[in-house]
């Protein structure tokens, strides 16, 4: 594995890449509050014959500008922006947490770009059962993370002891994500811009819904495979029924076994595994 910084609409994005430089894409999107050293157990086990490319989302950790916002419309824009200048064909973007957001927007705006989608461990914004989520009391997050200026006061210095409370809450085992993990994703958010460009992604959630909102004028084809964990709440039959209505055609649907909210931590085996799998599915 390797690491450089590509150029896109004039933000200097960070990638992890690894794997034959002809070979099929693969784009990971970590979300929040992680980098792409989420997928630094998995990377090498899928490029054996891929070319997987993990960006830190634009603003974090080694990536260097502010994103104008967090839509997740204008964040796709970049990612596509991204796959064009890494020169990735028959890709599969896969993205957990926020980053399966940008997925469902590179869906919704341009499916042409991708052979396969993966969505993992997220609520679409405006997509069933979004109203569900966002009136449930645990996810209390969502709201204080969209207050202007308010998240970055209160959080700036203390992103540590912070973000332990969601990976101790979120995942089946707290061990599971280690003290080294813990760190890097502290660091990733330290710089003011960082913390402001997590939070923006919050900030973007009702303008996003209202994107997401319309259902595309023909249903979307490419082959969409959704991931949960076994430990995440929430039946997994309710997302499914959502990203159908909101006009993905050919969505399937997989538990993560012995995981919560962060497979790729959690469970890097199953994951990889299962995206392997993903791949040869949509080949055959």
């Amino acid at each position: 594995m390797q690491t450089r910084t590509v150029e896109v609409e004039g933000l200097a994005i960070a990638v992890r890449e690894a794997g034959p430089p002809n070979a099929p894409g693969l784009l990971l999107l970590h979300g929040w509050p992680q980098s792409s050293y989420a997928f630094e157990a998995i990377i090498n086990q899928l490029a054996r014959n891929q070319r997987v490319i993990a960006p830190d989302l634009p603003g974090i950790g080694a990536s260097q500008g502010l994103p104008r916002s967090g839509e997740k419309a204008y964040l796709a824009e970049l990612i596509g922006g991204l796959i064009e200048a890494c020169g990735l064909r028959q890709v599969i973007v896969a993205g957990h947490d926020v980053g399966g957001q940008i997925v469902f927007a590179l869906l919704r705006d341009k499916p042409g770009k991708l052979c396969g989608a993966v969505i993992m461990d997220v609520v679409i914004p405006g997509v069933a059962p979004w109203e569900k989520v966002i009136h449930n009391p645990h996810i209390w997050h969502f709201a204080f993370h969209a207050i202007p200026v308010l998240p970055e006061m209160l959080v700036s210095g203390h992103e540590r002891v912070y973000f332990d409370f969601f990976f101790d809450t979120l995942s089946e085992e707290k061990s599971a994500i280690p003290p080294k993990a813990r760190d890097i994703c502290a660091k990733a958010y330290s710089r003011p811009e960082s913390l402001k460009a997590g939070f923006d992604w919050y900030r973007a959630f009702a303008e996003d819904a209202k994107a997401n909102a319309a259902a595309p004028a023909v249903s979307i084809g490419t082959p969409v495979l959704y991931l949960r964990g076994s430990a995440e709440s929430g039946d997994i039959a309710d997302y499914l029924d959502g990203l159908r209505s909101a006009g993905l055609s050919q969505v399937e649907g997989d538990i993560i076994a012995g995981c919560g909210h962060f497979a790729a931590d959690e469970n890097p085996t199953a994951l990889a595994a299962r995206l392997v799998r993903f791949r040869e599915e949509i080949s055959a």
